[in-house]
């Protein structure tokens, strides 16, 4: 895809740099630097930065780093590098908030059966704390234990990757290349990067609605990719109808 450009190289390099701390620091790292829900006690507002350089295994940061040197060259190059990092990092703010959005619309109807059944407040953290330490559940007699589930879950579930930024430079690709040729490993057929990039995201709104998995672990976070790739997009469809109509 051609030479890389010095800011995708400096955001490899970081998130390299990250990812080989973190094996080194094991747990503080992630207590410190991923992204917590906002009512957990390691929550910190740093975190909506630093979790987009976190990842969870060998694997995850591969392939977002494969991602990134793949299609972010191309495209900073073609937008130039201030604005390219105000997408990358504003797609993985957007991101962060709407997962966290979710995450609230999980927590709060659990919290309130709970409530409903007559489990203090006090009681309710002493369990979800708890279940930071030993990654074990607590169940309320009178509450389902799905509910139970659904509320530690929410609670104790850091988020890390730069699968949000990704998104949203896979998204701004498919705006300014929409009819470049793709290909993927071992499908020898061309794809067009919009027909490619619409249905990898039209498959995560679909496993964020329904919460089957198809690609990636069950845990991902899938409302997460969609932000991002929603602010990817209206931000390079933004800039290509006002500034740069050079593109056709």
């Amino acid at each position: 895809m051609g030479r890389i450009t010095e800011t995708v190289k400096v955001l490899l390099i970081a998130n390299i740099l990250f990812f080989v701390g973190s094996q080194f620091l094991g747990d503080y790292a992630i207590k410190m630097l991923a992204l917590w829900f906002p009512e957990n006690e390691n929550f910190g507002i740093w975190q909506v930065v630093t979790h987009m350089f976190m990842h969870g295994d060998v694997s995850h940061i591969f392939f977002n780093m494969f991602a990134l040197y793949m299609f972010g060259s191309v495209l900073e190059q073609a937008v130039g590098q201030q604005r390219f990092l105000f997408l990358y990092f504003s797609s993985g703010l957007a991101a962060a908030g709407l997962q966290i959005l979710f995450t609230y619309l999980e927590f709060n109807p659990a919290y309130q059966a709970l409530l409903d059944a007559g489990i203090q407040p006090s009681q309710i953290y002493e369990s979800l704390d708890r279940a930071v330490q030993t990654n074990s559940y607590q169940f309320f007699q009178g509450v389902s234990q799905e509910t139970v589930m659904q509320l530690t879950d929410a609670y104790v579930t850091p988020m890390v990757g730069a699968s949000g930024a990704i998104f949203g430079v896979l998204a701004a690709f498919a705006v300014v290349y929409p009819n470049l040729p793709l290909y993927i490993m071992f499908i020898p057929i061309p794809i067009k990067a919009k027909y490619l990039i619409g249905g990898y995201f039209l498959i995560n709104v679909y496993s964020a609605v329904t919460g089957a998995t198809i690609l990636g672990p069950s845990n991902t976070a899938y409302w997460a990719h969609i932000g991002g790739a929603v602010i990817g997009f209206i931000t390079m469809y933004y800039w290509k109808k006002n500034q740069f109509n050079r593109w056709n």
